[in-house]
């Protein structure tokens, strides 16, 4: 499978604020001088510092990052919102920084649409008029606009309240609409700025649900911005940790939860559940396959170190499982007979499964087969190494000096 194609940009991206940023204070900057210390000498803050990261198209890239950490400043240069002080913003290979006027003005409403933290709806306008806005301003009739709107409306489950004012909505209700309005248009990116922060824990949850189930059917290319771990670790297909306006590690959630860059990322990963990122393939190994023909001695021996395997069918799907510990009861009861300890009760799992999906079986002590889609068998895990792996994660990140954050 050829890479995905990269949609969004940022090459050594530098945002400094105040009266001249292109003056002393991005020669500090880009020297090397820290964020504060910028601040101190000349009066302007460093957003972003020397930031670079690429979004392919289709994925869900989140930067993750505290207040002050330039999580909003990068995703409103990607439509022009802020200006930068240095380097390029590119976007399906548009220059955007250098946009102007009217064309900076047809790239906002056909390249891309920008959902926010808060929900930004016209008190004025009823739910379909607040969905098509965007249709309207580019001047679409109202008949095609209120059908894309209630077509947009229903992938968010609000095509019945199309008529009623925004009013008569709950927060969560709201913010729905938002991302109706965002989807109306068809925009090949979305930008979401903290767009499920302002919600309940409950109804943020099912937001995430949502959109990722959005995302299954439209594909759209997703800029998410979020400060909480958590949500970037369930939302993302990759992670940009940024902190003081620099770039400290991008990566898959996998890859931020069991390969820290640093100190800091291990301090926000430290309370994560491990079990609901780390997923099977991470873990498994090769499944011992054992020939039925064999007695129960010659199938002990087959496995080795291992604690379990599995007898196959013609199509490689497993039919049955042998654990070391019921062959060793069977021998030491003078059994031999491979057949009458196979188990047919043993339980699967595929490479894609997070652990969390896999601690019921694990529980029972028993190997579990990991299968393809098609049922075949390509690995083997077991309860222990879910546990080991966990032990290690752990382990990487008690061995971080711990830093102070403020």
């Amino acid at each position: 499978m050829s890479e995905a194609e990269t949609i969004i940009t940022l090459e050594n991206v530098y945002k400094i604020f105040g009266p001249n940023p292109r003056g002393r204070a991005f020669d500090l900057c880009s020297s090397g001088v820290g964020k504060d210390e910028v601040q101190r000498q000349t009066g302007h803050v460093v957003g972003m510092k020397d930031i670079s990261f690429e979004v392919k198209k289709g994925e869900i890239f989140v930067v993750m990052g505290l207040s002050g950490s330039g999580k909003s400043t990068a995703i409103r240069t990607v439509n022009k919102l802020h200006e930068v002080t240095h380097g390029r913003v590119i976007v399906e290979g548009t220059d955007v920084q250098q946009l102007r006027g009217a064309a900076l003005q047809s790239f906002r409403r056909e390249k891309l649409a920008m959902v926010f933290q808060h929900f930004a709806l016209f008190p004025h306008r009823n739910i379909i008029d607040n969905t098509a806005y965007g249709l309207k301003v580019q001047g679409v009739d109202k008949p095609k606009r209120q059908a894309a709107a209630i077509e947009a409306l229903a992938m968010v489950g609000l095509e019945a309240y199309a008529f009623n004012s925004t009013r008569e909505l709950s927060g969560g209700m709201q913010q729905r609409v938002g991302l109706a309005r965002a989807l109306c248009s068809n925009p090949d990116i979305l930008l979401m700025d903290e767009a499920f922060s302002a919600l309940d824990p409950l109804i943020r949850r099912q937001m995430q649900d949502e959109l990722m189930a959005i995302q299954d059917k439209v594909h759209k290319t997703i800029l998410f911005i979020t400060h909480d771990l958590n949500e970037a670790l369930r939302m993302g297909s990759r992670i940009c940790i940024l902190r003081d306006g620099l770039v400290i590690q991008i990566g898959t959630p996998e890859e931020i939860l069991t390969e820290p860059a640093d100190g800091y990322v291990a301090e926000f990963v430290q309370d994560v559940d491990q079990g609901r990122v780390i997923d099977v393939g991470k873990v498994m190994h090769d499944a011992v396959i054992l020939d039925p023909t064999s007695t129960l001695t010659q199938c002990v021996d087959a496995l080795g170190d291992r604690r379990g395997g599995f007898v196959v069918d013609a199509d490689n799907r497993p039919t049955g499982m042998l654990s070391l510990t019921d062959a060793a009861t069977a021998l030491a009861h003078g059994t031999t007979d491979l057949g009458s300890v196979l188990r047919s009760d043993f339980d699967t799992t595929t490479p894609g499964a997070r652990f969390n999906e896999n601690y019921a079986a694990a529980g029972r002590g028993q190997p579990i087969a990991v299968v393809d889609e098609s049922g075949r068998l390509i690995g083997e895990l077991e309860p222990r190494e879910i546990m080991e792996e966990m032990g290690r994660v752990e382990q990487l990140v008690d061995g971080f000096e711990r830093e102070v954050f403020l």
